[in-house]
């Protein structure tokens, strides 16, 4: 069992705009602190077995310079990659997806000898995302993913409860899920309001990205 609302309050998320070569960029940041060695955290977010327990199965060469596919999902190439020394940890890669690249930027830091923060950066092109896609699902369309991904580190750090990949589908249209979505969503509205972004425009976005995730209609969406 997850606990729905400990692990939305512990995830601190940002939105921003920015800009990369001249161009227009979304900017997503996701941090937690888990109750691991910086080492540990280190080897969970880059040993491909482990990701496979936690986040989805990879193939590739894992390493500076090598390309990675994600199965069934993202790939791209190693651009950055700094294992753990002096408290610090962190890559860059590339994220090619549905024909367009992105970035993700990872960074770890050493809160105590025992705790490492976590950190998670996307970066997208504006000019890449589909015509009215921000303007309807916000930040929540690939936010939710990503607090799903910080949910199965979290639980695959602790080792317990895991939900194994395969199974992160159905997972979300229970009821227990369907609570994180919810949340989540909500969560990266109220981050898009802070970034002083249209409150109703916001939560009318957090309303489509939690249909989305959870295959709903509109007639069926309970109230907030």
């Amino acid at each position: 069992m997850v606990d729905v609302n400990e692990q939305l309050d512990a995830v601190i998320r940002g939105v921003q705009a920015a800009e990369k070569d001249g161009e227009l960029t979304r900017v997503q940041t996701l941090a937690q602190v888990y109750p691991s060695p910086i080492a540990d955290v280190w080897d969970a977010a880059t040993d491909g077995d482990r990701i496979a327990r936690w986040f989805l199965p990879v193939e590739g060469d894992l390493r500076l310079g090598g390309r990675y596919q994600l199965v069934g999902n993202a790939g791209g190439v190693v651009e950055e990659c700094s294992p753990p020394a002096a408290g610090a940890a962190g890559y860059r890669v590339t994220w090619e997806y549905g024909g367009g690249v992105s970035w993700l930027e990872v960074a770890l830091s050493s809160v105590d000898t025992d705790s490492t923060r976590f950190e998670l950066t996307h970066i997208a092109r504006a000019a890449d995302l589909p015509e009215g896609f921000w303007e309807l699902y916000g930040p929540g369309a690939t936010g939710v993913g990503w607090d799903q991904g910080l949910l199965g580190l979290a639980l695959h750090l602790r080792g317990d409860g895991q939900i194994p990949p395969d199974a992160a589908e159905a997972w979300m249209l229970s009821d227990e899920g369907m609570r994180f979505a919810r949340g989540a969503a909500d969560s990266w509205a109220a981050a898009q309001i802070a970034a002083g972004d249209d409150p109703e425009g916001a939560r009318s976005a957090a309303d489509a990205t939690y249909m989305f995730y959870t295959g709903q209609t509109p007639t069926e969406m309970p109230e907030h």
